[in-house]
């Protein structure tokens, strides 16, 4: 974000919704409006090729959905309980819906958009060709990685998702 608009930003004083979870020791967020439903994580269907963070798939509501395991992903270390205790954000988006495996209830917070440190490109994966780290939250004590679930996802996993999303 350039000085002028992050400074346009500050005196409109616009307010941001965070939905706030736990992978590994970390906390990391989202945007509300990304985030359909929080439900107890269902039965998972391993599927034959994927990624290894992409745990299968599992019917929510009546739609199957692909699940995902961001401690995998980020190469994190495990927090989310193998059985009980899970929980899944049911993101959507106008092309897809996918799952979120987090070990607790997440929580939402709302901030003002000056909170948000957009100056965070020295701290991605040179590796991929998008950064899915959005920015970091400072919310009083705490530190909150934000990410852009769309752009964590890799362009097969991707391709995959809407394919399954499409036939359901």
């Amino acid at each position: 974000m350039a000085k002028d608009e992050r400074t346009e930003t500050v005196k409109t004083g616009k307010l941001m919704q965070i939905v706030v979870f736990k992978l590994g020791n970390e906390e990391y967020g989202m945007q509300i409006d990304h985030i359909k439903e929080v439900v107890i994580t269902p039965n998972i269907t391993r599927m034959p090729q994927s990624s290894a963070y992409i745990r299968g798939v599992a019917n929510v509501r009546g739609n199957v959905i692909a699940i995902l395991d961001l401690e995998e992903r980020f190469n994190l270390e495990r927090m989310i309980i193998e059985k009980g205790g899970r929980y899944t954000l049911v993101v959507e988006s106008e092309e897809m819906r996918m799952g979120l495996l987090v070990s607790d209830v997440p929580n939402t917070i709302t901030v003002n958009a000056e909170e948000v440190d957009t100056n965070v490109g020295i701290v991605g994966d040179g590796s991929t060709d998008s950064n899915y780290i959005k920015g970091i939250v400072k919310s009083g004590n705490r530190l909150i990685i934000l990410v852009d679930i769309f752009k964590v996802v890799d362009h097969d996993a991707l391709a995959s998702m809407r394919k399954a999303h499409i036939a359901a």
